[in-house]
């Protein structure tokens, strides 16, 4: 299952940071974070409910970038 997420990060680089922390997050099987949209695409392992995954997606973006905003 694929989902999109609106998202607020300040840079290209903290895009690309996030996006590697969201990918390392259990439950997640892919995750692309693009900094022009300001959104994030994250594709769930089978079984796995996004509300919880992106909760800790969440997590894992703010010790990264700890203003960014994810929209859930």
């Amino acid at each position: 299952m694929k989902k999109t997420y609106k998202i607020e990060v300040d840079c290209a680089n903290c895009a690309n940071l996030m996006e590697e922390a969201a990918r390392k997050t259990a439950g997640v099987a892919a995750a692309t974070v693009n900094f022009m949209t300001q959104k994030m695409i994250v594709e769930f392992e089978n079984g796995k409910e996004p509300e919880k995954v992106m909760k800790d997606v969440q997590k894992a973006c703010k010790k990264v970038e700890p203003d960014c905003e994810i929209q859930l």
